[in-house]
């Protein structure tokens, strides 16, 4: 149901069973999916693709063109996935040409109130970004990772999955997958055991990335020589090779 007081461009695609709230505006070229609710005073401007079962709260501005001096009002985009849970006060910048012209959210995601989330950042699967977090341009988050409140990304990073940022924390480097952070400039704690066991690991899974977490931090070896003892010891391990993966992305260098 599309509220009389919302208004809605005839350049919008809209399943028909959508609920847009009264004062929201959804501007052309956007394509929202079924089962999606738009509360009242959301902005919605595209080009941006929706899935399905979105819900997007009260004063949030979605696909809005980025404010990077660089940008010229390239037809740039947002691609959301489905079942995502946006709250109050969100903000969703499109793509640059300088990237790939394109902001990616994926699926079943939490973004709760004020998140920022700036031009050409890539968000995964079934992340938790708490209150006040701010990921500026280019950033990327892994599945199931969570940033606990006022967490702030800068541009370019890479937060690996099933990650673990406390509040507040500043983080200007590559944060490995499992890997727990806080701290401004962020430090790497530990490994994030509380949210393995919660998503089902077993407990040898959990106890083959802690020694790798030691290979890596607590044995002062280069992140090349660490490695090397990584892919030689643990490479039956899925969960290693995921944490493997996520340090040989980086470009930035790794939260130490």
């Amino acid at each position: 149901m599309i509220h009389e007081q919302a208004i809605v461009d005839p350049g919008a695609r809209l399943a028909d069973d959508v609920r847009v709230g009264p004062w929201s505006y959804i501007g052309p070229d956007v394509e929202i999916g079924p089962g999606c609710n738009i509360e009242p005073h959301v902005v919605i401007k595209g080009p941006t693709r929706m899935g399905a079962g979105n819900h997007i709260y009260q004063f949030s501005s979605i696909g809005e063109a980025t404010p990077d001096k660089k940008y010229r009002n390239e037809p740039t985009r947002l691609v959301i996935g489905d079942h995502n849970v946006i709250r109050e006060g969100v903000t969703i910048h499109r793509g640059t040409v300088q990237d790939r012209a394109e902001t990616t959210i994926g699926d079943h995601n939490l973004l709760m109130a004020a998140v920022h989330i700036g031009h050409d950042c890539i968000v995964g699967n079934h992340t938790v970004l708490v209150n006040n977090v701010a990921l500026a341009g280019h950033v990327g988050v892994g599945d199931w990772a969570i940033l606990s409140g006022y967490t702030l990304v800068h541009q370019f990073c890479k937060i690996g999955a099933h990650s673990f940022s406390g509040m507040g924390t500043a983080i200007g480097k590559d944060v490995p997958a499992f890997v727990t952070v806080s701290g401004a400039p962020a430090e790497a704690k530990t490994i994030n055991v509380e949210g393995m066991r919660r998503r089902g690991f077993s407990s040898e899974a959990i106890n083959n990335v802690r020694r790798a977490y030691k290979i890596i931090y607590k044995q002062g070896l280069t992140l090349d020589i660490a490695l090397q003892r990584l892919e030689l010891m643990m490479s039956g391990s899925a969960e290693v090779q995921l944490l493997i993966e996520s340090l040989q992305a980086s470009e930035r260098g790794i939260v130490r």
